[in-house]
């Protein structure tokens, strides 16, 4: 199972989501996405981290460890909260539910693509992310 589609099925279980589950893939792909039929991971930590005041909860989630929350106002100014209002019609649900179960299921799958470092390794380790943040500035 890929990272998308244990991220679908979490959702899925988490809002109790009455559509198939290619409907909650397809979705989330979009969602988290890179234009191209990838997910993008490194760019969503990038922008993390970028915000200053997300590094500490990115850094938990990337290293060992607990998993920091993060909230649905957080979910919504990162994603926007037009994306995330599309993503919710998409699954069946509103933009605050919508929200708060990527604000739970969001951690463990930056969680799961970060295992064995291959999230960090990819943007050039935890340094990197943060130095491309700070070169945004």
């Amino acid at each position: 199972m890929d990272i998308v589609q244990l991220g679908a099925q979490l959702l899925s279980e988490k809002l109790g989501l009455n559509v198939d589950s290619s409907t909650v893939t397809s979705a989330l792909s979009r969602l988290l996405g890179d234009g191209e039929g990838s997910v993008d991971f490194a760019g969503l930590a990038s922008k993390m981290a970028a915000s200053g005041e997300l590094g500490g909860i990115l850094n938990s989630w990337l290293g060992d460890g607990s998993n920091s929350p993060i909230s649905t106002d957080t979910i919504l100014g990162l994603f926007g909260k037009s994306q995330v209002a599309q993503f919710a019609g998409e699954v069946g649900t509103d933009t605050e539910t919508a929200a708060s179960g990527l604000a739970d299921v969001l951690p463990q799958l930056m969680d799961k693509a970060s295992s064995g470092g291959s999230l960090l390794q990819s943007v050039g380790g935890l340094g990197g992310i943060m130095g491309a943040a700070k070169s945004l500035f």
